[in-house]
């Protein structure tokens, strides 16, 4: 059975976002809130948690994993950004995007898209999953909470406890969510192309 961890939107309790981050060291997947809605995800290199993660939401081979990452030098660590698409990166985060760029061998390949080598990756602009990325010291592998044969991610923390209290290690409880994934953008061609629209607003492509 996963623990369940109320923790404050605006000031998470410092005590419980560092049993959540002892929780993830440990190979755990734990369910947690960001700026768009539930997300599930675990330490990067742990293949066995993404594994877990996989079956839960059945998803195959193909699915493309996020990096959620605590800020602009991390995301570049991870991922190749041109002086470009690091200013429209800097104006567009923290939000609720995910950005698809050219992996870096910090990368797992099995966490690349097979064919182009990239990788996703977003700044949340929410404190629970800001003060996890900062005690973890380091981004987490994560994937949309929408479960098999569902349209939309899960909103409502204690719907998710009752679902999935006996697959996951972790539910992190801050608030019910939005019904809507993040918006996703493509920055691996000379004009961004949006593959996904979600919560985050896209009128500023226009400008760009």
């Amino acid at each position: 059975m996963s623990e369940y961890f109320h923790i404050h939107p605006d000031n998470p309790q410092r005590r419980l976002i560092m049993k959540a981050v002892e929780i993830i060291h440990r190979g755990g997947v734990v369910v947690y809130p960001t700026d768009s809605s539930y997300a599930i995800g675990c330490q990067l290199d742990n293949k066995n948690a993404a594994e877990r993660i996989r079956r839960i939401r059945k998803l195959d081979k193909h699915h493309n994993f996020t990096l959620v990452c605590r800020d602009l030098s991390e995301i570049a660590q991870y991922s190749k950004v041109d002086n470009m698409n690091y200013r429209l990166l800097k104006s567009q985060t923290p939000g609720p995007y995910t950005f698809i760029l050219p992996a870096t061998s910090e990368v797992p390949r099995r966490l690349q898209n097979p064919k182009r080598k990239t990788i996703g990756l977003r700044i949340p602009e929410n404190q629970i999953t800001q003060a996890l990325l900062q005690e973890l010291n380091g981004p987490i592998m994560s994937s949309t909470l929408i479960l098999p044969d569902e349209e939309f991610p899960m909103t409502d923390p204690h719907q998710i406890r009752l679902q999935l209290e006996n697959q996951v290690d972790l539910i992190i409880d801050g608030g019910y969510s939005g019904h809507l994934p993040t918006t996703v953008i493509d920055l691996t061609d000379d004009q961004p192309q949006v593959l996904r629209e979600g919560v985050g607003e896209i009128d500023w492509l226009v400008r760009h």
